[in-house]
Order: structure tokens, then sequence, then C-alpha cells
């Protein structure tokens, strides 16, 4: 099986890790580092462009001697360079520094100093006061450390943001009512960016009483445990886990620090490099003329990357990769919203496993102001969710189309129809032509082969009935991996045949993922962006898909269901694959009204 891009970058962040260990130069670290970053944010895969003979040098941050070693990774499986670092350190080294507060330095330290290679090993040494007497240790911190340990087994390593996001709501809206003078109150880092996952909770805010927003903070009944109190900043512990760091800036300078905690690094040493070359450097407070050494404080992120002469760039799009140049050339794109959907096509009721009535989801979707909704339950083949038969199938297309007299809102008769190990439908042909909206995923025989699941997922795009594939590659965040399959050649068969893809707003599934929405974009593949809503108030969770879909560059006209109600009809009554051709009309901006 090819190499993904993932396990190209995580090898070069462990090679990254392990120079610093080695005390080697930051340059060469940085790198290594910042390969590793670019490299997961790609959305083709680098085993593909070596195949074809792409110079990956074009590639931001990847300069001959990583092209190389990317080249010998794919080829051979192995790099040679990090065997040889791997067998000149210490065995275990590189699982001790992803304990959150130990860097590679502290990891090797450890090892050579205590004899200790295992993160369990670690949580004993911080208890008996053996990492104590490390140098540049101390009780405090390792007593931090042993925190940082239970928490991070008690989560499991980063937070969902579907987890992550609603605490930090919880703690601003606790903070506002605390204390009302709070100006501005903001979470930052990969929360704000909408990341999938997050590793902590940092927020930042204007107060003209910075010591009594801490003092809410640590008062709050969730909290658990408090690492720092100061007049600036506060660090505490929630009952679920979660560390939250809150900073609070001077109001003049509030843009430049809001930016710098947003991040991602990458943005933030693209920028940099940016700034340098006009003589300029950055940090938190603003930005630093360097020949004169005046430094110029920025209220907002606007003035600030005005300043730099580049518009403001949402930060879904902070990545490091594309959008500083994109920036320049004044191409960085319309986002879509949340208010540019006009419909729902993934919402399940009490007839298979959803937990509400028909008629309460219908009225959830309306709530929404949405002017179409596709009922899409389960079909039969999957038990466990009582999935309809043909027979309640049917029942439930007549009640769909008598109920349809009461609502304003279109109502489309759908199925989630499950995609058998054979790569059939679950429901017969003639059964599923009546169907307004048919939804194909995978919930079984995950366990398939690269080759046969990716026959099995084309088989069913081509099916002339299918209208969407649901959650792509089924992982469930930090639950169950993605099935294994030849993403291009599932992607070149969506957009062959004019079949949706689906990026599933459920926080714990997320799928497509964002790199993925952003290749299937890039392909002119029709997007829609579904909740999968099992109880009325989870339509409300579209928020987490039109977060993916802007980390993927995605405009109103890349996003299926922002047409209106009469442009869906005209899509999904238009056979297949000529539905691509009143798709990209629309995309292009050529529709005939």
């Amino acid at each position: 099986m090819a190499l993904t891009n993932e396990q190209i970058a995580e090898l070069f962040e462990n090679m990254g890790s392990l120079l610093e260990m080695k005390g080697d130069t930051v340059f060469k670290i940085r790198a290594y580092q910042r390969a590793a970053r670019t490299i997961e944010q790609l959305s083709s895969p680098l085993a593909t462009a070596v195949e074809n003979g792409e110079d990956l040098t074009k590639i931001p941050g990847v300069g001959k001697a990583i092209s190389e070693k990317i080249a010998e990774y794919i080829s051979t499986g192995r790099v040679s360079a990090y065997e040889r670092l791997v067998e000149e350190l210490p065995s275990g080294v590189l699982d001790l520094k992803e304990i959150p507060g130990v860097g590679p330095k502290m990891a090797m330290a450890i090892s050579q100093q205590l004899g200790i290679s295992t993160v369990d090993g670690v949580a004993e040494a911080a208890a008996d006061g053996r990492l104590a007497t490390l140098p540049r240790m101390g009780k405090r911190a390792a007593e931090g450390i042993l925190r940082h340990i239970n928490a991070f087994k008690e989560m499991g390593g980063r937070t969902p943001i579907g987890e992550a996001l609603p605490v930090a709501e919880e703690v601003m809206n606790a903070l506002r009512e605390q204390c009302p003078e709070i100006d501005q109150l903001f979470p930052v880092g990969s929360l704000r960016r909408w990341e999938e996952t997050i590793g902590d909770i940092d927020l930042i805010g204007t107060s003209p009483n910075p010591e009594s927003v801490g003092d809410a903070l640590v008062a709050l009944p969730m909290v658990k445990d408090v690492l720092v109190h100061g007049p600036k900043k506060t660090s505490v512990v929630v009952e679920s886990g979660i560390q939250i760091d809150l900073r609070i800036a001077e109001p003049e300078a509030f843009g430049a620090m809001l930016q710098y905690f947003t991040g991602s690094q990458q943005h933030n040493i693209r920028l940099r490099d940016f700034a340098n070359r006009q003589g300029l450097s950055l940090n938190e407070y603003g930005i630093t003329n360097t020949e004169t050494g005046q430094v110029e404080e920025f209220a907002d992120e606007e003035t600030f990357y005005a300043r730099l002469g580049l518009p403001w760039m949402p930060p879904e799009l902070r990545t490091g990769l594309y959008e500083v140049d994109s920036g320049l050339e004044g191409m960085l794109p319309e986002l879509v919203v949340a208010t540019d959907l006009k419909g729902d096509l993934h919402l399940h009721s009490e007839w298979s496993d959803g937990n509400d009535s028909i008629e309460l989801m219908v009225e959830a979707a309306a709530a929404q102001g949405y002017e179409y909704m596709a009922l899409t339950d389960h079909s039969q083949g999957l038990g466990v969710a009582n999935g309809l038969t043909v027979k309640r199938l049917e029942s439930q297309i007549s009640l769909l189309r008598e109920m349809q007299e009461k609502y304003d809102i279109t109502i489309l008769c759908g199925s989630e129809c499950d995609i058998r190990a054979s790569g059939e439908m679950d429901f017969p042909d003639e059964m599923l032509a009546q169907l307004d909206v048919v939804v194909a995923s995978v919930h079984s025989a995950m366990g398939q082969d690269q080759a046969t699941m990716t026959a099995r997922m084309i088989k069913a795009i081509e099916h002339p009935s299918v209208t969407i594939i649901g959650h792509l590659t089924t992982r469930l965040l930090g639950q169950r991996e993605p099935v294994e399959f030849d993403l291009e050649a599932v992607l070149q068969a969506a957009r062959d045949t004019g079949t949706a893809l689906e990026i599933n707003a459920s926080p714990e599934r997320l799928d497509l993922r964002d790199t993925h929405a952003y290749r299937a974009r890039e392909m002119g593949i029709p997007l829609v962006i579904n909740t999968d809503s099992h109880h009325h108030t989870h339509l409300d969770k579209r928020r987490f898909g039109v977060a993916v879909a802007r980390r993927a560059w995605c405009r109103p006209e890349d996003i299926l269901n922002t047409m209106s109600g009469e442009e869906f009809l005209k899509f999904i009554r238009t056979p297949k694959p000529n539905r691509l051709n009143v798709f990209d009309a629309r995309r292009n901006g050529t529709a005939q009204s």
C-alpha cells in the first residue's frame, strides 16, 4: 500500500525531534519540522507526485535533501538517515517527547540520566521525586508533568474539537457573566483555526481589570486544578482533563496577540519571513522596525495584516502553505458560511436509529431556515440501527408525501443505504429509483484490503441512483481508523459520474477531512455539508462541517446544498453524470436563471 502524507509527515517530525535530541543545528531541525507541517496539509498524495516524476522542491518547505528522502521513503519504505538516528539514540526516547511538557531535550535527559524509556516510567519518577532532580526541572515542574500524564491518559492525547469547543464556550460564557467588564474574549490556537483535534484550550481577552478575570476562571466549579494564577496569565485544568490557558492583553496590542497565538506556527513563520524582507520583525506585542527599533501596536488583526501589505486571512486558512501567496495575489476565496446552506440531506428519525419523530426532524430543519431537507433513515442491512425493509421504506415515502402538504420546506424522500461488501446497494434498484436522495455509506466489512475497498466504493459511486457518498473514510475520531482505499481513484470516479461527496459535520466524524475535501474541491467534485443528525438538536452541528469546508478553501458555490431549492431539485432530477453540467455552470457562474 502506498505511503500516506500523514505517515511521511510523521517520519520528518520524528527526524526533527531526534536531531534536537542530538543537539544538531536549529536550522536543520526546523527544516524537518517545517516539512512535516507542510506535508500534513497537502491535498494530493506525495506518492503519486513521486510516481509521476514531479519536482517536490516546488512545495514550500521541501528542499533537495528532504525531497530525496521522500522519494527514498516512498520507493523503499525506509529512510536510511532516519534509521541511523534511531540507532544512535536510546530506545523509546521518541515516546517520551509525546508527553505534554516534555520536549525532545528533556526526553533525552530523562532517558540518559534516569534510564527511563516509557511514559509510565516517567510518571513513577515524577511521583517518587527522581524526575525533580534533573537539571532545569524541580519539584513544581515534575508535578506539572505528572498532572499532564494523568490528563493525557484520561483524554487519550488531543481532544476532538466537538468535545473541546463546548467546554471553551461554557468557560467564556461564565467569564462574561462573572466579569461583565470583559471587552473582548476569543479562543485562539487550533480551536480558532477549527482543527479537528486540539491540545489545550487557549483564550485571549482584554479587560480593564485583568486580575478579576483570572480570579473568576480559577473559581469556576468545573476547575479541578490551578497550574498558574497571575495578573496576565491563568492556567487551569477542568474536570474533563482539558487544560485552559487564559491571557489578558492590552487593548491597543490585542490584534497582534490575537494573531500570534492563533498561529499556526507555520503561518507565523511565513509571516515572519515575509516581514523580515521588509525590514520588520513580529512578535505577540506588535511589529518592530528593525532599523529604528520602533514598535507599532495593533488593536485588531485587520490593521496588523494591512501593515504587512496583506489582507486579513480567515483563521481556518492559516496553515503556512498557500494563504500568504494567495493573499498577495488577491486570490483568497470568499469562504462558505453556515447561513449559505439551504438544506440538510442526511437526517435520521426514530424509524431507524434516530431519537425523534419525522415531524420533529422536519420542524428542526425548517427552524434552520432551510428550503429543503432529506430524511435518510438506514437501510435494512444495518440491523443494529433498525434499518428499514423495502416495505417500511415504501410506507415512509407515502407518509412523507402526505406530510409535504403541511410544510413549506421541501421534504425529500431518501435513504442512507448500505454499500454491501460486494459494492452492491442494500436496496433493490427499483426501490432506489423511487427516492429523491440516496446517501450510500460503508458500515460493515471495514477491514477489506485497499484494492477491494476501492472497487467497492467505485461500484457504489457508479450506481445511477446514488446521489451522495456518506462519510467516505468511515473514521471515528479517536475511536476508529479510516478504511484503506485509493483516494485519487475514488475521487476521480465521483467526478466522472457527478456523484457528490459528503462532509459529515458530526463532530466525531468530520469526514471528509479537510485535506480530502480540498482535493475534491480542486477536482470539481460536488461537496455536501450534512449533519447526519439523529436528534433534532444535532442540526446545529452544521458549523463543524462548515469549518472543514472552510479549511478546504470552499466557497459557497463549491457546496451543493448552498443551491436554492429550485436549483437543487434541478440537479437531482438531471440524470447522472449530466448533473455535473448543472453543478459546474453554477460553480463557474454561468448557470441559467
